[in-house]
């Protein structure tokens, strides 16, 4: 009976070990707050298993995914051709979540300020750089603008944060799209720089007359005052759950590797910055064990982490799209 019992215990001991995995992963700060409840949730109530996510921006994960160094990534800008051929690893695109980049700024004495799609653009390119510019004062009438000096602040490490903004600066600004243009880390014409949304959203708390752009949940988080922004239909939309929901909407036909681009979204309330943010996982994993619970993650997620998003200003996946993900997910080796 002994001899049995100890059989048992070890055959449990055994079982335990196998389905303990620990997977790493790196990337966007964008979804930050979201995956590290999803991944203390599932830890939690997979006993054994241990997620280990660094949120280094999306440009490092893109570079570390690709490498193998890490067991999945996560970027906000969807990865280029050129990228996902160069990669060691062939990878699929996830998308997880949705969210808004919004304009923050710290003016003394001001608590709302409307922005329009070219001057955002121009205060970027340095062409607006005080407070009380005609164009500004014209989008806000009625309020007390100071004539002080346009910190600008912009993201200084490789970023998805960064593609989804200037690929909204790119469609709507043509000196922008032939300047500086879309991407993770362009040439900035003017201001300083932060690393992560933590980093931009920390200098303009610092920093009187600064702007920059952060996650919704950064924004709300550290209580930096954010911005409207003029949309696509010509409407102020101030970032909402609903306005990235509506500009998700705009996108008809899925493509089947899901890099898609929802910024300046048609749509009478769409929120003009917004996006999805997608995981960078391999097609076939180099571990079985670890691909069986990065596969069981994913699909946890999207069954049941997608009811958690609300809860902190991202918008969940459209149940059209959720349903095309999950066959994805369960095509994965």
């Amino acid at each position: 009976m002994k001899k049995m019992l100890v059989a048992i215990a070890l055959l449990l001991s055994s079982l335990g070990a196998a389905q303990a995995q620990k997977l790493t992963g790196a990337g966007a700060t964008f979804p930050y707050p979201i995956y590290s409840k999803w991944f203390s949730e599932y830890s939690i109530a997979h006993p054994g298993v241990e997620i280990n996510y660094q949120s280094i921006g999306s440009g490092g994960g893109i570079r570390q995914v690709t490498s193998g160094l890490v067991d999945f990534g996560a970027s906000d800008g969807p990865m280029t051709d050129e990228q996902l051929a160069a990669s060691k690893i062939k990878l699929v695109h996830i998308p997880t979540v949705l969210g808004a980049v919004v304009p923050v700024f710290n003016v003394p004495g001001v608590s709302d300020i409307k922005f329009s799609a070219d001057v955002l653009a121009d205060i970027y390119l340095g062409k607006i750089s005080n407070w009380n510019d005609g164009r500004i004062a014209k989008d806000n009438p009625g309020v007390h603008l100071p004539d002080q000096k346009i910190i600008v602040v912009h993201r200084s490490d490789g970023s998805g944060t960064t593609y989804i903004f200037t690929d909204y600066l790119s469609k709507v600004s043509k000196e922008w799209a032939g300047g500086p243009g879309k991407g993770a880390s362009p040439s900035w014409p003017v201001g300083v720089g932060g690393k992560g949304n933590e980093g931009v959203a920390g200098l303009v708390r610092q920093l009187p007359g600064a702007v920059g752009y952060v996650e919704l949940i950064y924004a709300l988080q550290n209580k930096i005052t954010f911005g409207e922004v003029k949309n696509a239909a010509g409407h102020w939309t101030k970032a909402s759950i609903a306005g990235v929901t509506e500009a998700a909407a705009s996108v008809k036909q899925m493509p089947a590797d899901y890099r898609v681009s929802i910024t300046n979204a048609p749509g009478a309330n769409a929120y003009p910055i917004s996006s999805f943010t997608w995981m960078l996982v391999p097609i076939k994993s180099a571990d079985p064990a670890k691909g069986k619970v990065l596969k069981d993650m994913l699909s946890w997620i999207v069954k049941s982490g997608e009811g958690e998003v609300s809860a902190l200003s991202y918008a969940p996946l459209p149940p059209a799209v959720a349903e095309k993900v999950l066959k994805t997910i369960y095509s994965l080796q």
